[in-house]
């Protein structure tokens, strides 16, 4: 991986964390993306007529690889959020992150995309560090205890969101390859911004849309470049990267996560977040010099 598509991808998961971080201070969680969406797509569009050159017209496969894009991380979220509201998150986050495990596949397969032996390494690094990371003990049967639940529904729903992730992935690498990155993230902020807002018509968010607005209009407004900076650097430096590397490498956000956690919410930093911390660092520096 070069350096340019490192540090965006690295940015990418600085921001990715800094924007979980603002979603944490929130009220209600899914109304309030659905404000950092509207935040960042308006910044965005308003943005366009300065940024210099035309809007390339997308063809028919441009944007049904938008649509689908949006779909799978729409769906993503979704299988994420009721994974997390109903079971336990030392259950559920870890299976959650098992993306990984199917992204270099879909990479070899889909995509030609090849592996060195030190980057594949550091790809279980990742995934490892980002897996154990809820646990509660270091333990055989703790790492093993979320597959002794499968039958459960949180269960599936975190599974299901880490292959539906993996899917949107290829999704993603397939439209920067083909179709401008900056672009190609506008789509995809445009169409995610319309399946949310049409799940945001049901009836149990409507009353919390104003009183969100409200209660953190400047948490809203700073989340819109924040989110922006995010999506557009994690593209381009997909488009310079392989997607059996770029994935990975993002995950640095779970450090960060853990760093702002700490200083700006007083949570505990245990040993095993700690470890799992270091094991993603690990994984990334291998990545990078793999």
């Amino acid at each position: 991986m070069n350096s340019t598509a490192f540090l965006l991808i690295v940015f990418s998961g600085f921001m990715h964390a800094l924007w979980n971080l603002l979603v944490k201070q929130s009220r209600h969680k899914t109304v309030f993306i659905w404000w950092m969406f509207i935040s960042s797509g308006s910044m965005f569009t308003l943005l366009l007529p300065f940024i210099p050159g035309h809007f390339p017209p997308p063809d028919t496969s441009v944007l049904l690889l938008g649509l689908g894009g949006a779909v799978c991380f729409v769906l993503y979220h979704l299988c994420n959020g009721r994974a997390y509201s109903t079971g336990d998150l030392s259950l559920t986050y870890p299976l959650s992150q098992t993306a990984m495990m199917y992204v270099p596949l879909w990479g070899i397969w889909f995509l030609g995309e090849r592996l060195s032996f030190v980057g594949g390494c550091g790809i279980f690094l990742v995934l490892l560090g980002a897996y154990s990371m809820q646990l509660r003990r270091l333990t055989l049967s703790e790492l093993l205890r979320p597959f002794r639940s499968l039958q459960e529904q949180p269960v599936q729903s975190a599974l299901a969101a880490g292959f539906i992730y993996s899917i949107g992935a290829v999704i993603d690498k397939t439209g920067v390859r083909t179709y401008s990155p900056l672009y190609f993230t506008y789509l995809l902020v445009i169409f995610m911004l319309a399946m949310m807002s049409l799940n945001l018509l049901r009836h149990r968010y409507r009353p919390h849309i104003w009183s969100e607005w409200r209660d953190n209009r400047k948490l809203i407004l700073a989340s819109g470049p924040v989110m922006m900076g995010s999506f557009l650097s994690f593209r381009y430096g997909l488009s310079l990267a392989p997607m059996s590397y770029a994935v990975p490498v993002r995950q640095v956000s779970i450090l960060v996560g853990v760093i702002m956690g700490i200083l700006f919410l007083g949570e505990p930093c245990g040993r095993i977040r700690l470890l799992s911390a270091l094991l993603v660092l690990a994984g990334v520096f291998l990545i990078r010099f793999g």
